[in-house]
């Protein structure tokens, strides 16, 4: 192998790399657009997913023939868009979201994609709503992004919310690699250390790590099936 194939990499070369690749693979989409522009005007942290993972998202949902839904995190929605696109008509994402002006931002940007009827919104602490959602029906899909501290609570609703055979994707998970230095800690890094514990031994689910560079820099994400 060439020396070339060990050379260090930078967040600019991540970036180059998914703007290139996006080329190909995404086309222009005015209402993901909107979503971004209204969110970032009305001052929500420009956290989102990136549009390569939000395609991600999507192919995955359509892939297990997902009809149910459940986010927890909504920010400003354009991660929901990406969802909420692969359900069928009959379809139904049901998101969390625990700041009042973030939901607003997100039903606007929903409403503006015309994706509203497929979408339920709860406002309020994002586990405190989970252990109020009944057991059945089950989702089919999880997808966890909201604050990293609460990752363990999350999994454990989770895990009684999703059908066998269903996904939990949980968000920023590798956070630079700092997850995996011992001598790092601050709560995000603590929450997601506290659910690969959880994880680790829980016979009812396996679960891999996937790293991720891109726009949104190194990062990760885990994904698990529940048996």
């Amino acid at each position: 192998m060439s020396k070339q194939a060990f050379q260090a990499t930078s967040v600019d070369d991540w970036a180059r790399s998914d703007a290139y690749h996006n080329s190909f693979l995404l086309t222009a989409d005015a209402a993901l657009d909107a979503a971004l522009q209204h969110s970032t005007a009305h001052g929500l942290p420009e956290i989102a997913v990136s549009a390569a993972q939000g395609k991600f998202l999507n192919l995955l949902v359509s892939s297990i023939g997902a009809r149910r839904i459940l986010e927890v995190g909504t920010l400003g929605g354009y991660s929901r868009i990406w969802l909420a696109r692969a359900l069928p008509a009959d379809g139904e994402l049901i998101t969390l979201e625990l700041a009042e002006k973030h939901a607003r931002v997100a039903q606007e940007n929903i409403a503006r994609a015309g994706l509203s009827g497929k979408v339920k919104l709860i406002l309020g602490p994002a586990h405190e709503s989970m252990r109020q959602i009944p057991a059945e029906p089950k989702f089919d899909f999880i997808f966890i992004d909201a604050d990293k501290q609460g990752n363990k609570h999350y999994f454990t609703e989770a895990k009684r919310l999703v059908r066998s055979g269903g996904v939990i994707i949980v968000d920023n998970v590798v956070r630079y690699a700092r997850v995996a230095d011992p001598a790092y800690t601050d709560e995000a890094v603590e929450g997601v250390r506290a659910l690969l514990a959880a994880v680790k031994d829980d016979p009812e689910v396996d679960a891999t790590t996937i790293g991720t560079v891109g726009d949104k820099g190194y990062d990760g994400f885990m994904y698990i099936v529940r048996k």
